[in-house]
């Protein structure tokens, strides 16, 4: 039985799909975190949250590395730890820091922290000769209007250090470049108490369908699992509305991506992770958005589990160990799996989600969770403002997406001002 060190989570699917990893594994976990009430409150009220079934739970400062990695150090002989692994983006170097510092498996520090940084990845992989969009790092608005000026509206504005696109916004002109930029200002600390890098990344708009490459990285050698697709709504803001796998793609486009995901995984150096690259695929060829360097999140994981067999979570946990993952697929019964997220349309209190009972007992349901009466229903800014979904698979083929369209369709959110 080896021993785990999680540092952090999400809150969402991944805080419950890692524990039941490590615990299917034959493993166990030591949870490390600044804040448990962070994931207390997330808990269905009357059970405990999967975090909470670690051997161990240890409070610590987890944004200080200064501090942190003596302490764990400290820890590590009496607590025997044999990898280290989060979920959570935002903590991905930190647990890449305390593998190195313990001396055990893991990817290369800087290669994480440059894969988690918008602007690194966008650097490291334009010197590599991996297609991207034009872009520019701006340290300020003066600096942002003279870049935007010389690549050309229209413009996506982005953090360089956040998540679930938070802050990512197409804008079309100076005033809406201006209205981004003051949006972005005005979050200076993100959601883990971390100080935001003051900085933007501008990119050229890209067109064409999105797609995600699922990899696990071992030993040197890159192994894709396969191509996720994805809706994207919400604009001037980019919300995920979906993903089907595997994506209804011709096979060069599929090949052409996934040759991009693999170039740009050789570029940042990354080894010993699993990894969700996103990419567009534009007249020009593909053209690569982001390399996340952890399991995809939205629930791909599932997905994938439901088509192939392969667990992701499982392979994390099994990298994080410096062990192989068995990634043979497997018979499941189905050839294709969706999810559709249910997207707000007004703010206010959700009162209730009319035609679930429908939807709930319609055939091919694998997944229906809908937010609980009396959640705050916020403005649909990002991916973190969803109020359920919707999962389905299709048997014969890549009808899944068009099933789970049909599903979203019946379920009304009913939304009151109090």
């Amino acid at each position: 039985m080896a021993h785990l060190l999680m540092v952090e989570s999400w809150v969402g699917a991944m805080s419950r799909l890692l524990p039941r990893a490590i615990r299917e594994g034959g493993h166990e976990f030591t949870f490390l975190t600044r804040d448990l009430h962070h994931y207390l409150r997330t808990a269905p009220e009357g059970t405990a949250h999967p975090l909470l079934g670690a051997r161990h739970v240890l409070t610590a400062d987890t944004n200080d590395l200064d501090t942190l990695l003596p302490y764990i150090a400290r820890l590590h002989p009496a607590l025997g730890f044999d990898g280290v692994l989060t979920s959570c983006d935002y903590y991905l170097p930190t647990a890449a820091r305390i593998a190195a510092r313990l001396g055990l498996p893991g990817p290369a520090p800087e290669a994480v922290e440059n894969a988690c940084r918008k602007d690194a990845t966008r650097e490291r992989l334009a010197a590599a000769g991996v297609p991207g969009p034009r872009f520019a790092v701006c340290a300020d608005r003066s600096e942002a209007a003279a870049a935007a000026a010389e690549i050309g509206y229209p413009l996506v504005l982005k953090p360089v250090d956040l998540c679930a696109g938070m802050f990512v916004r197409r804008v079309d002109d100076e005033a809406e470049l201006t209205r981004a930029y003051r949006a972005l200002d005005a979050f200076p600390v993100n959601a883990r108490g971390q100080r935001r890098a003051p900085l933007v990344l501008l990119e050229g708009l890209l067109h064409g369908p999105e797609v995600s490459v699922e990899t696990v990285t071992f030993d040197g050698s890159t192994q894709v699992i396969g191509v996720t697709d994805k809706s994207v709504g919400g604009e001037p803001a980019f919300i995920e509305t979906g993903h089907m796998f595997p994506a209804a793609l011709p096979a060069a486009d599929a090949a052409a991506a996934q040759e991009t995901a693999v170039r740009a995984i050789e570029a940042l150096g990354l080894d010993g992770v699993v990894a969700h690259t996103e990419i567009k695929l534009t007249p020009d060829g593909p053209r690569l958005v982001e390399v996340n360097p952890r399991p995809a999140g939205n629930r791909i994981t599932e997905l994938i589990r439901h088509v192939t067999g392969i667990d992701t979570a499982a392979a994390a946990v099994d990298v994080a160990l410096g062990q192989r993952p068995d990634l043979r697929e497997r018979e499941t019964g189905l050839r294709s799996a969706a999810i559709g997220f249910l997207v707000p349309r007004t703010v206010g209190v959700l009162e209730a989600v009319d035609g679930a009972d429908l939807v709930r007992a319609a055939p091919g349901v694998l997944e229906l969770q809908l937010a609980a009466p009396g959640t705050a229903v916020k403005e649909a800014g990002s991916n973190n403002t969803y109020l359920g979904h919707v999962m389905a698979g299709d048997a014969e083929g890549p009808a899944a997406r068009r099933r789970v369209e049909s599903l979203l369709s019946e379920l009304h959110p009913r939304v009151v001002n109090r």
